[in-house]
């Protein structure tokens, strides 16, 4: 699918605008181009790098986390709407694989699932009573994990929110996460 650069750069801006989310390196294979070419359609159609879309995008479509500082969830927020749903992406880097398999320790996973789950709740104080988890498949270094919470119940005192996480379309894990709360 190679094309001149023309035709190729105003496909490259309607694909990022279709998903902000998309990759230097999933572009550059979609095209077939190198990446420092993607890099440098980008620079000259002035769109940034996917973390600064991301940061965008994010900006625009959330409502603000109350429990905990933005800063301490584990993964990037992309969207959240209080008491109702929320995503996350999580890149898998070196600093949280096993040296040895290039294959994520698991609690990061947990880390982002129950990070999520505390994020969601519209309340000062949100607390994990309990959890059930289960991991699906191994996910390795340089996988992107999106996971999204659902909030399923809203008690006087506790909130049920199911976190689901993918790489590219496969649950690698399924948690369920019962949410102590203040108020309500």
């Amino acid at each position: 699918m190679k094309l001149p650069k023309k035709q190729r750069q105003p496909m490259l801006k309607e694909k990022i605008n279709e998903d902000p989310f998309i990759t230097d390196e999933a572009l550059a294979e979609f095209f077939e181009v190198s990446v420092q070419t993607v890099r440098l359609d980008r620079l000259e159609l002035n769109i940034p790098e996917v973390r600064e879309r991301i940061k965008h995008v994010a900006k625009q479509q959330y409502d603000t986390v109350k429990a905990l500082p933005l800063d301490e969830v584990i993964g990037e927020v992309i969207d959240l709407q209080l008491d109702k749903q929320a995503i996350s992406l999580l890149d898998i880097r070196e600093e949280h694989v096993f040296s040895r398999t290039r294959i994520a320790r698991g609690h990061h996973l947990f880390a982002q699932a129950n990070s999520l789950a505390v994020a969601i709740i519209d309340d000062e104080l949100a607390l994990t009573v309990k959890s059930t988890v289960s991991f699906k498949r191994r996910v390795k270094e340089g996988e992107r994990v999106v996971a999204k919470a659902h909030v399923t119940e809203i008690g006087e005192e506790r909130t049920t929110v199911e976190v689901i996480s993918y790489v590219d379309q496969e649950v690698v894990f399924q948690g369920q996460f019962s949410m102590f709360r203040q108020e309500q």
